[in-house]
């Protein structure tokens, strides 16, 4: 059994940030300004030059060596260990804190449709004198 570790193949990895991303070879030709044929083939090559690489990462949002580093396993540990059904972001969606008393904002809203309908009367007295 050899030590050795297989190079990593950069066309997968591409093609697995584009899926994650929800995109398709379309779109991402389109950002390439080529066609779906040439990121299919892009999508089976083990390697990739440098160049073309930094614009395949731009067009999908990530960094050259995010792609060249993507694992499976990494995102896998990543959604792992930062989801968490009793995570406070999930409290405090339930358990909403306003910044402001709710209490004030009744009596402002209270007061303004109070103001419109004394405007209203008033307008109306108007054309009943005018009469």
């Amino acid at each position: 059994m050899s030590t050795l570790s297989r190079p990593k193949h950069i066309g997968r990895n591409i093609s697995r940030i584009r899926e994650l991303r929800d995109m398709k070879q379309e779109a991402l030709a389109q950002a390439l300004g080529t066609n779906q044929q040439a990121i299919s083939v892009m999508e089976n090559s083990e390697t990739i030059d440098e160049e073309k690489l930094i614009a395949v990462a731009k067009a999908l949002g990530v960094t050259a060596e995010g792609i060249k580093n993507y694992s499976d396993e990494n995102i896998l540990s990543i959604i792992n260990n930062t989801f968490n059904s009793h995570d406070s972001s999930t409290l405090n969606a339930v358990n909403f804190q306003p910044t402001f008393n709710p209490l004030d904002k009744i009596v402002e809203l209270y007061e303004r449709l109070v103001q419109a309908e004394k405007d209203k009367v008033e307008y109306l007295e108007k054309i009943a004198k005018g009469k």
